[in-house]
């Protein structure tokens, strides 16, 4: 069961609960599992990519079960708090990865 609106149905999502930055629908949101999938997580909550990404850059799903498993948690955390105010100065449409960056944030093909 999702928390907010499908963004197939709705182009304004709100604000996203990391950063408060408006959210709308398109390649710069995703969904996330407050209690990961491998933990038995269901409920989810669209959030902007580039916060989304840096929740699991930060935190492994064991964590993010047991000490974040709610908006507010993860935004009281310090590398969080830095994030957020950094974030907060970009557009909503901003991503900050290539849409398909492969591991290590690039195509492993370009590699060398």
């Amino acid at each position: 069961m999702s928390l907010q609106p499908d963004p197939q149905n709705s182009t304004d999502l709100g604000p996203c609960p990391i950063c408060g930055r408006p959210m709308h629908a398109g390649p710069t949101i995703d969904r996330h599992h407050w209690t990961p999938k491998s933990q038995g997580g269901t409920e989810t909550q669209w959030l902007h990519r580039v916060c989304h990404r840096m929740i699991h850059r930060l935190f492994d799903e064991a964590t993010l079960a047991r000490d974040f498993d709610q908006p507010e948690k993860l935004t009281r955390h310090p590398d969080m708090i830095k994030f957020i105010k950094w974030v907060r100065k970009k557009p909503a449409d901003y991503i900050d990865w290539p849409e398909n960056s492969g591991r290590y944030g690039r195509k492993r093909s370009n590699r060398r």
